[in-house]
């Protein structure tokens, strides 16, 4: 068995995850470093009666990756990549990054579908459904998940794809990590030459222009947008365009955004994906407090703008933001049914963050600024709170029922309870 560790500076680090408001204690961590570490630690929680949580990134806003007094399976050990440039697929161990997943891909002059941080576990981002920088080209991050190796609540090992165990298959695209532990995954990559990315900076009154490039772009470009505190100290509209496709074409179709409105600021060129995920770690460093929450709306409707100017306006700190994350092209031709992860209608999921500095002593109007934006419908299931269970199963819609008979198939007796969950 792996490293098994109770107290100590390695104990500490292992319960120190990215959201620093988190301070749960497990009664142990065990660190694993294969996946037979992994097979001793479920059945040793289950012999023990311990509840269990797996930590990957460590990355989840409400720190699941913890549970107190229970069993913690620390992944991060097992976090090595690898890339068969000829058949374009990435091998990702359990505790990798989106960040390692990345420059693996880079080296072998691939990209990887991520989501928009690197710090991210890569697993339990795609297991959750993964909106990123590509999404639109390339489809969510577990539309490119082709097959997993899972150890079940029993302790046994299987592997899932389209001819072994294509029903749990269905259920890791997108039904978050409540069927097992994920050891390793293969994931598609992909061709790009050049991605063109960059940031452009507006006043609010630029927002009413977006919902076009958002949701109707073409599939080569995928926009993110929302509100960020300025230099000056105010709110200002951030637009961060990405083009995976030809560069000639994505130059002016960069261009042409700027032109939306009287610009701040716009920059944009060539970049790489690893360069773009080390962006916003940067902006999101770990250790900071942190609460989330998530919603999803089809459009920018006169209801929906002026919830998120109010909630821009109403800021608590300088460190929070809001983030629209778009679903469209490739992500939304995927039938609704063909994957665990439901919401294939055009949309935008609205991520409200407050960030705060330890020891912030206006904490509570942090968090209740979050809840603020409750007034919007939907929600994505990776960023829930452990609270939205109603959410949660509007979310799956329909194929909630279908994922409920996978619980019971895959894990009778409740083991796992990761995020998203049912």
């Amino acid at each position: 068995m792996g490293d098994m560790l109770t107290s100590g500076t390695e104990y500490e680090a292992a319960r120190t995850i990215w959201n620093g408001a988190v301070t749960r204690r497990p009664l142990a961590v065990l660190r694993c470093a294969t996946t037979a570490d992994v097979q001793a630690g479920v059945r040793t929680a289950r012999e023990k009666g311990l509840p269990l949580s797996v930590r990957g990134g460590g990355h989840d806003w409400a720190g699941r990756a913890l549970t107190d007094g229970g069993l913690t399976l620390d992944l991060s050990p097992m976090r090595r990549v690898s890339v068969d440039p000829e058949t374009a697929v990435a091998t990702v161990a359990g505790g990798a990054t989106s960040a390692d997943v990345a420059a693996a891909a880079q080296r072998a002059g691939l990209v990887a579908v991520t989501g928009t941080a690197g710090s991210v576990g890569m697993a339990g981002l795609t297991l959750g459904g993964g909106y990123g920088p590509l999404s639109g080209r390339f489809g969510l991050a577990a539309d490119n998940l082709l097959s997993a190796d899972v150890v079940l609540a029993d302790g046994t090992s299987v592997t899932a794809d389209e001819e072994r165990d294509p029903e749990l298959l269905w259920a890791l695209r997108g039904g978050g990590g409540n069927f097992g532990v994920v050891t390793s995954m293969r994931i598609r990559l992909h061709a790009v030459p050049t991605i063109l990315a960059g940031m452009i900076m507006f006043g609010s009154d630029v927002l009413p222009e977006l919902e076009e490039s958002l949701l109707r772009g073409p599939d080569e470009l995928t926009v993110q947008a929302g509100f960020i505190t300025a230099p000056t100290g105010g709110s200002a509209l951030f637009v961060a365009p990405t083009w995976c496709g030809e560069p000639e074409a994505g130059t002016k179709v960069l261009q042409r955004l700027t032109e939306l409105g009287e610009p701040l600021t716009a920059q944009f060129g060539p970049t790489t994906m690893p360069d773009q995920l080390a962006q916003i770690d940067a902006m999101f460093p770990a250790g900071r407090h942190v609460e989330i929450g998530a919603r999803t709306v089809t459009g920018l409707d006169r209801t929906v703008q002026e919830i998120l100017l109010d909630a821009a306006d109403a800021k608590t700190s300088p460190l929070s933001a809001i983030s629209l994350h778009s679903l469209h092209g490739a992500a939304a031709r995927v039938p609704a049914d063909a994957t665990a992860f439901r919401n294939r209608t055009p949309h935008l999921m609205v991520e409200t963050i407050a960030v705060w500095e330890p020891g912030d002593p206006a904490e509570d109007r942090h968090r209740a600024w979050v809840r603020k934006t409750d007034r919007l419908p939907g929600g994505y299931p990776n960023l829930l709170g452990p609270g939205d269970a109603e959410r949660t199963a509007a979310a799956f819609g329909p194929n909630a029922e279908r994922l409920l008979s996978a619980k019971k198939r895959y894990d009778p007796e409740l083991v796992f309870h990761a995020p998203g969950r049912l």
